[in-house]
């Protein structure tokens, strides 16, 4: 793992030796990155909208013949609670209500009135063997994930804080849905705040990537690890941009 580490820590400083940006390019990489994480996060889920038909209703506002409205709506929701993430990343740290209103750009679309609030019903995960936290402890659960947070910020490397925030938020599960892409919205803006770029994780490797979290519930140790090949993956996708 530490070597993975070195590695993804060789790849930040290389990416930074480019900074600081040009404004304009900057918006170019950003809007790069909405459709990738959009489109990925998405299809995890089991969004049918496509990474092409993704550019299409964020860049040209039209809608895709034969997709479900709600595949639309996700899309939409998704890109505008990823620019509130970029907007949370000045702050250099991570509050509740942030990842509320994460919740709620995401969601409120869908479904106004469980938008941002916590869910009041019990709730299941099909692809999982635990069970997860009843709804009149969820409040606590939420208050008390931000100085855990806080304290992994400071004893964790970056990417391991990313995942861990990841997997403590999803194992409380707070919402009614949408958890998975709150999770990764929130592990994004944890690498943000530490000067790491974003992660994305591709479609192909759902599997891996619930088989990981799933064991996570015992040992985190191969999920850690497999968020660190997705942070190391996108860095060299990153330079690419300027290297070709």
């Amino acid at each position: 793992m530490l070597k993975l580490f070195k590695e993804i820590d060789l790849l930040q400083k290389e990416i930074n030796q480019y900074r600081p940006l040009d404004q304009n390019l900057i918006k170019q990489i950003k809007e790069y990155y909405r459709i990738g994480l959009t489109y990925t996060s998405n299809a995890l889920e089991g969004n049918s909208i496509t990474e092409t038909e993704t550019k299409i209703i964020l860049e040209e506002g039209l809608t895709v013949g034969g997709k479900a409205l709600v595949d639309h709506l996700e899309v939409i929701g998704h890109s505008d609670a990823l620019s509130f993430m970029y907007e949370c990343v000045k702050t250099k740290n991570i509050t509740e209500d942030e990842i509320k209103k994460l919740h709620k750009l995401f969601y409120y679309r869908i479904n106004e009135e469980q938008a941002g609030i916590y869910r009041h019903s019990k709730v299941f995960i099909t692809e999982s063997k635990y069970p997860l936290p009843d709804p009149e402890v969820l409040p606590k659960l939420m208050h008390d994930l931000i100085p855990h947070l806080e304290k992994l910020k400071i004893t964790k490397h970056p990417v391991e804080f990313a995942a861990l925030a990841h997997k403590a938020f999803v194992f409380i599960h707070p919402f009614i849905d949408g958890n998975g892409r709150v999770a990764r919205l929130l592990m994004n803006l944890a690498l943000l705040q530490c000067g790491y770029n974003i992660a994305i994780i591709p479609p192909i490797l759902r599997s891996e990537y619930i088989r990981t979290l799933e064991k996570a519930h015992t040992d985190d140790s191969n999920f850690i690890e497999f968020i660190a090949q997705v942070v190391r993956e996108t860095q060299k996708d990153y330079l690419r941009l300027f290297v070709g």
